[in-house]
């Protein structure tokens, strides 16, 4: 049976394949085969041959996704819809249920590399080194305990957002609505990006980043993470670029969308299959105060939350099929302090049925982010990771508490298209006087680890 998967030169018949399919659809001549999260080459169930026509007979007997889910065993089946000119081609669903977000506490030698840079005491090449060596630690130590996505730390960026102003011409800063808190009160208002000059992309934003980090990457899927387009405009609105500038949003809102398709495409080359887009925007876009603030300053927080669906989906446009988009969704997190609070309600429907992502990474470890009930809104061909672990405190979680929150959530989402993680990086702010420390962030992930073993197995 022409059936396996093509490493090099050497191929593996596997019918077990089926067991983890997602989709089945014709692509003409050439067939690629997904194996646990990575594409490979294959020439798959050729028409022409007598047994592989008997295989794709019974799947089309099995028309329909919950019959081709149940006899084989898969988490998420589409339509089989047949082979075409010859070949049939199957993609397994990146479904990871422990995950994380992406950032990690700077070691200390990094922070002072960086300090030293600025001060123009290091040179563009030594500073390189260090933060080469810092992300090649990084790498190992999430291989080390077993995290099936790995990221650089954001180790190149001065913030979870900066790495994307800074490699855009255009932008200036100026102070928005928002400020963050916590318990003791309001810390302070955040500097918002906004345009000052047209937008250009000056340079790859993320692309080389990612380069690096797959040459780094032994075992796991590289992922890298860039800032939403929206969170470039909510936090000011209408003060979000020059009128001079841009004479309406949607020029303004044209140039971003461009960049991010520029910067996606030379990730496609690089041969990216995991990218995360984090956005603040959203959630911040369902506290009450907040929305509030959106209606003072002239604009409609629902309209905001349609628009901004489809500005995210103009963005990754262009994307390749196999690339897996995830939309990680925070309410701030600045060295223990956060920006708004209030439940997913006000954005669910849109978010979860008009914004093209496959993977949706909730912040959920505080009662600020509301209960599971928005989830009744999401597909049957999406997944859902529940941040229920806080990064904003080393005081660690209870395995039995974390399993009874994912029970509650598997009643609107099934536990097959759930996943648990950290609510957000353990270092989105940079710099040093971080909440957490490295040992805490290892017993923080490997608590994750431990408990996705127990519900999922």
């Amino acid at each position: 049976m022409a059936l396996g998967i093509v490493e090099g030169e050497f191929r593996i018949p596997d019918l077990e394949a089926f067991g983890q399919a997602h989709e089945l659809f014709p692509v003409g001549g050439a067939a690629e085969f997904a194996v646990g999260d990575h594409l490979h080459s294959a020439i798959l169930l050729q028409a022409n041959d007598v047994a592989d026509r008997l295989v794709l007979d019974f799947l089309q007997i099995l028309s329909g996704p919950e019959r081709f889910a149940k006899q084989f065993g898969t988490q998420q089946a589409a339509d089989m819809i047949g082979s075409k000119e010859g070949h049939a081609r199957i993609l397994i669903p990146m479904v990871f249920h422990a995950e994380h977000i992406g950032s990690f506490v700077r070691p200390q030698r990094l922070v002072e590399a960086a300090r030293s840079h600025k001060a123009g005491k290091l040179s563009d090449t030594q500073f390189i080194a260090v933060q080469d060596d810092a992300i090649r630690e990084i790498v190992a130590f999430q291989e080390s305990i077993g995290l099936p996505s790995v990221t650089d730390g954001e180790f190149r960026r001065r913030s979870w957002s900066a790495g994307f102003i800074d490699a855009v011409e255009g932008f200036g800063l100026r102070d928005g609505t928002v400020g963050f808190r916590n318990e003791t009160g309001v810390m302070g208002v955040a500097a918002s990006p906004y345009a000052k000059s047209k937008l250009r992309r000056k340079q790859r934003i993320v692309a080389d980043d990612y380069a690096f980090l797959k040459k780094a990457v032994r075992r796991g899927i590289p992922k890298v993470t860039i800032a939403a387009p929206d969170v470039m405009h909510w936090f000011l609105g209408p003060k979000a670029f020059d009128a001079s500038v841009y004479p309406d949003r949607e020029l303004f809102f044209s140039d971003l969308q461009n960049i991010y398709r520029q910067e996606i495409a030379e990730l496609a080359k690089e041969g990216c299959t995991y990218l995360q887009l984090d956005d603040t925007a959203l959630p911040c876009n369902c506290d009450v105060k907040a929305r509030n603030d959106v209606l003072a300053r002239g604009e409609n927080p629902d309209e905001l939350t349609e628009r901004y669906a489809r500005l995210f989906n103009d963005a990754i446009s262009g994307k390749p099929k196999e690339m897996k988009v995830a939309i990680h969704l925070c309410r701030g997190n600045l060295k223990g302090a956060w920006m708004a609070e209030g439940g997913y309600d006000p954005v669910a429907d849109v978010l979860f049925n008009k914004l093209n992502a496959d993977i949706y990474c909730l912040e959920y470890d505080t009662a600020r982010a509301g209960d599971f009930s928005p989830l009744r809104h999401v597909p049957r061909n999406k997944t859902v990771v529940l941040g229920l672990v806080s990064t904003k405190t080393p005081q660690l979680e209870s395995k039995g508490e974390l399993k009874r929150r994912i029970e509650a959530a598997a009643k609107f989402v099934p536990l097959e298209r759930l996943g648990l993680s950290p609510q957000c990086g353990f270092s989105s702010g940079g710099g040093s006087g971080q909440t957490v420390t490295q040992d805490d962030t290892r017993r923080k992930l490997e608590l994750v680890l431990e408990v996705s073993r127990e519900v999922w197995g």
